[in-house]
């Protein structure tokens, strides 16, 4: 039973280790947006699923990763490697000094107030045209050869993805996740038996923070270019939804949600421009029908089945 896991985590990666060949350009460019939005998924789903922090502005370190790799490659000419570690390293000092100033709050007010932090990273990005490219963004990042193209890009895409989510899954599984899962179910009761509650929340904000960012460092890698509207408020609230739809409580239940949603935008809306509407029912259907998320469902039923044939 314990092996069944490893088992299809090794088939899985097998199965995309060997996708380029059989994939156009296009889907393979989609099959690298699933993975790294799967991994800003995760990273979100560490701070709310198992920290029960309200991160409602979760996508500001994913924009603040991509911007810090894009300008370490475009004005600084840094190497790809040392841009892509400067990018999440950014995310990760942001999330420490946002959650200094919001882990004080509690719950609502914590979200209410990093929204407000965070918008004013995105005005400041959005409006320093010297610098950032304002509203234009940064186009044409250079990148070395070895993953220029759709295939480099995918295949470092998918490397750097399995890499981040193996160790959120150890962080998770720690005695620092299980202590993170305590306070969110009971952070009355963790405080009262000695666990300083305020330091776990701040490290789970700024782990969270720079995978966020390695995703938008991805994202740079896959797409050549970074934009202002991928940190705004409202991929935010796009981000969280995906982890409800694939399963807040579990930790592939946000990969699942996220790549589900991903390839939905991409497909529906080559028939439709309604997508914020598509996505509003989903949402609803989701809240209605599968409060435990796809993945949290389907476990559901499995165990249920497997009982049976016991």
């Amino acid at each position: 039973m314990k092996r069944r896991p490893l088992v299809a985590t090794l088939v899985v990666l097998g199965i995309l280790c060997a996708l380029p060949p059989f994939l156009p350009r296009f889907y393979l460019y989609v099959a690298s947006i699933v993975l790294l939005t799967g991994l800003l998924a995760t990273s979100l789903n560490l701070a709310i699923g198992y920290g029960g922090i309200y991160q409602f502005h979760h996508t500001v370190f994913y924009g603040v990763g991509a911007y810090g790799t894009a300008l370490m490659l475009t004005r600084a000419g840094a190497p790809a490697p040392v841009a892509m570690i400067v990018g999440p390293l950014a995310a990760a000092l942001l999330s420490l000094v946002m959650g200094v100033v919001c882990v004080r709050l509690s719950k609502l007010y914590f979200g209410m107030l990093q929204i407000s932090l965070g918008s004013l990273v995105w005005v400041t990005v959005y409006r320093w045209y010297s610098f950032t490219g304002g509203d234009d963004g940064i186009h044409g990042v250079p990148l070395p050869d070895l993953i220029a193209s759709a295939k480099g890009s995918y295949y470092c895409t998918l490397a750097v993805t399995a890499l981040c989510l193996f160790a959120m899954r150890r962080v998770a599984g720690s005695p620092f996740g299980k202590t993170l899962q305590g306070i969110r179910d009971n952070p009355v009761r963790s405080e009262a038996i000695g666990v300083d509650v305020k330091r776990h929340q701040l490290a789970a904000l700024v782990i969270a923070g720079f995978f966020g960012g390695v995703a938008g460092s991805l994202y740079v890698v896959v797409d050549n270019s970074v934009f202002p509207d991928m940190m705004f408020w409202t991929y935010s609230l796009e981000v969280l939804i995906m982890c409800l739809l694939g399963g807040m409580y579990t930790f592939w239940g946000p990969f699942v949600g996220s790549s589900t949603l991903v390839l939905l935008r991409v497909f529906v809306s080559v028939y439709t421009q309604y997508w914020s509407l598509i996505l509003g029912t989903i949402l609803s259907l989701v809240i209605i029908f599968l409060p435990d998320g796809l993945l949290g469902f389907f476990v559901r039923r499995f165990r249920t089945w497997e009982g049976r044939g016991a």
